[in-house]
């Protein structure tokens, strides 16, 4: 009776080990599915709140000095992270390319765009131009790195313009801004087209705790070069500009840019791209809840043409592994 009591046990051991390993991989498969699902929306989300900073923000600090100092916090943050996970250090050529991708997205895309809009650049204008990146990164992806655009997708991006210039028409004009200003909404515009694209290409093989630490460490390296080159390097240390410095530290650099990367690992980049041209609409509907900021019935129509282009963009297209 023992014996076989024993060979029942053994039995049920061997088959319960597979068994509670087979639910534990597809529970992490489920997660992991879920979190692919919520990300675009998700960042979407977050990207959008990124005018809450610029606003409360830049009337107290200059806006390369404003960058140095958000991007020392958000260091501070993603090396203790990296650390305590024990993230993995990087080979030369992993930190290499993080470098570059570290300049073009977070330092010369955010720096251009801060810098145009203390320069003048209205918010209208600043947002079309930087709202041009899907086109750009389609033509770019379709002839350097092989993805094939479809012609569904073609008018879904087209769409999706159209949808944002009606939604930001209503501002454009509103006031005149320098060549110089101009010139720094083109530079944030091909910094994060280009640096989106180098990311899928060649950044996307090192960990994502590891990418942030090196990425951050060299905008506020470029920053704070920058800071001390043109500016005078003065902060007026009030309520608003430290709610903005915390408020772009976690939910910009730590959550929408970690999603950013996440999702262009996962996604050809067209899809990731399009995305961005729901980032206004989104802006527009906060600046209207939170500001009073005026929404005319013609932006509301971009919005939604807006979604139906991102939707053929996206639609049934199943995500790619980088």
């Amino acid at each position: 009776m023992r014996g076989g009591g024993l060979a029942v046990d053994a039995i049920s051991t061997i088959n319960s080990g597979p068994s509670r390993s087979g639910f534990m991989a597809v529970q992490k498969s489920r997660l992991e599915e879920i979190t692919i699902a919520a990300a675009p929306a998700l960042f979407v989300l977050l990207w959008s709140t990124g005018f809450i900073g610029a606003k409360f923000g830049l009337p107290y600090a200059e806006p390369l000095t404003f960058l140095y100092v958000r991007f020392l916090a958000v260091l501070v943050v993603v090396v203790l992270f990296a650390w305590i996970t024990r993230a993995p250090v990087p080979d030369r050529a992993g930190i290499f390319h993080n470098v570059v991708t570290g300049l073009l997205v977070q330092g010369v895309y955010l720096g251009g765009v801060f810098i145009s809009l203390h320069r003048g650049m209205p918010a209208g204008i600043s947002a079309l131009i930087v709202g041009l990146q899907p086109l750009l990164t389609s033509t770019i992806a379709n002839g350097l790195l092989g993805e094939r655009v479809t012609v569904r997708q073609w008018t879904g991006l087209v769409l999706g313009l159209i949808g944002l210039v009606l939604v930001v028409q209503d501002r454009i004009g509103t006031g005149e801004a320098t060549v110089f200003a101009l010139g720094m909404s083109v530079a944030a515009l091909i910094g994060i087209t280009i640096g989106t694209l180098y990311q899928k290409q060649y950044a996307g093989k090192v960990d994502l705790r590891s990418s942030m630490v090196v990425q951050y460490a060299t905008a506020a390296l470029f920053c704070g070069i920058g800071a001390a080159l043109f500016e005078t390097g003065v902060i007026q240390w009030t309520g608003e500009f430290i709610f903005a410095v915390v408020w772009l530290v976690f939910v910009l650099s730590c959550g929408a840019i970690f999603l950013l990367l996440f999702m262009i690992r996962r996604s050809a980049a067209t899809r990731v791209a399009s995305l961005f041209y729901l980032v206004p609409p989104v802006t527009a509907l906060m600046a209207w809840g939170m500001f009073g900021e005026r929404l005319t019935p013609l932006a509301l129509v971009g919005m939604a043409i807006c979604v139906a282009g991102v939707f053929l963009v996206n639609w049934n297209t199943a995500p790619k592994t980088a």
